[in-house]
């Protein structure tokens, strides 16, 4: 089963039939793919459903029908176990972004997480999560698919927001801040902290 965030409303991903689907059970193909989407993305429904038998190749099958772009992400925590923040468009973040030709997954976010931020000295320590949301660009929807990892640094000088992406504020937050942040966030980021010691 896999989670595809539309408007912050759940595209379930199964190949188990849900007893109680209420019109919002789809199947797997383009059209109803797209008919699912342009619900949750409308608000018609608060939560959708795409069926297929066959679990193993759900996602793969779902990714042929919807262009997708793949992102890196940081989930970066410093030495006083702080975690660094975005905020853009309002909401508090994480910082990510799309990982260019020839580069992998891991350079792609240790280069989003400085350009975003102006954080240096990133090490890897392992890989988080991946999630998925679905946008809307040029009047086409679009499946990011963001690939998560926890990072460390040493790093304490200026936090530098990369304003022409839209960030305007950069933050190390501690668990109280952390917990405020993530009131006005996305679920993909809520998501992210489950489990996460400090919360």
């Amino acid at each position: 089963m896999y989670e595809v965030f539309v408007n912050e409303s759940p595209l379930i991903l199964t190949n188990k039939r849900p007893e109680k689907s209420n019109g919002n059970l789809f199947l797997l193909d383009g059209d109803s793919i797209m008919e699912a989407i342009g619900l949750l993305s409308r608000k018609k429904l608060k939560k959708a459903y795409l069926y297929h038998p066959d679990g193993d190749r759900i996602l793969k099958l779902f990714m042929h029908k919807i262009p997708v772009i793949v992102a890196g992400g940081g989930f970066v925590v410093n030495q006083k176990g702080k975690v660094l923040f975005i905020k853009r468009n309002g909401k508090w973040d994480l910082p990510k972004g799309k990982v260019d030709k020839g580069e992998t997954i891991e350079s792609a976010a240790i280069r989003e997480v400085e350009e975003e931020t102006g954080v240096t000295g990133l090490t890897i320590e392992r890989f988080l999560k991946t999630t998925f949301h679905v946008f809307k660009r040029n009047g086409e929807y679009w499946l990011k698919q963001t690939h998560w990892f926890i990072m460390s640094t040493d790093y304490s000088g200026k936090l530098v927001a990369e304003k022409s992406e839209g960030i305007v504020k950069v933050k190390w937050k501690g668990p109280r801040k952390i917990k405020k942040a993530l009131d006005n966030s996305y679920t993909n980021i809520k998501i992210l902290f489950e489990g996460w010691p400090l919360i």
